[in-house]
């Protein structure tokens, strides 16, 4: 009975440890929202930010995604500049969720940098591709 629990175990831990030298083109690929936007950031005192050049915040309860995909705190990017794809929330306008870009991420053009486009735009959720009309 042990002897099974502790090979389960280290057959997590070593799934787990190969899933960290994975290389970027196994990753999965992440789906965003149609809504998504795309702009540069700049991570100043939480929840200040500074979003294609205009300062604004991250609303309550905001959701920052790394280029792996994992959740991180704002404070832990103070100082930072990234290329994101992000939300807005649409009572209060305030930056509700971002994700860092990878290189492949950030090389899909075209992709809308205001709410204007991506109005006008169609949106291919399948192939996470915008074309313009």
């Amino acid at each position: 009975m042990y002897r099974c629990v502790l090979a389960a175990l280290a057959l997590s831990f070593a799934s787990a440890a190969g899933a960290q030298t994975m290389p970027q083109q196994l990753y999965l690929s992440r789906n965003f929202p149609a809504m998504t936007l795309r702009g540069q950031i700049s991570f100043l005192s939480p929840p200040a930010i500074e979003l294609n050049g205009q300062a604004t915040q991250l609303s309550p309860g905001s959701r920052i995604r790394n280029q792996d995909n994992m959740v991180v705190l704002s404070a832990s990017l103070t100082g930072q500049r990234a290329k994101v794809h992000y939300t807005v929330d649409e009572v209060t306008r305030q930056v509700r969720d971002i994700w860092i870009l990878r290189p492949d991420e950030a090389a899909k053009t075209p992709w809308p940098d205001n709410l204007t486009d991506a109005q006008a735009w169609r949106f291919d959720p399948a192939a996470q591709r915008w074309t313009k009309p």
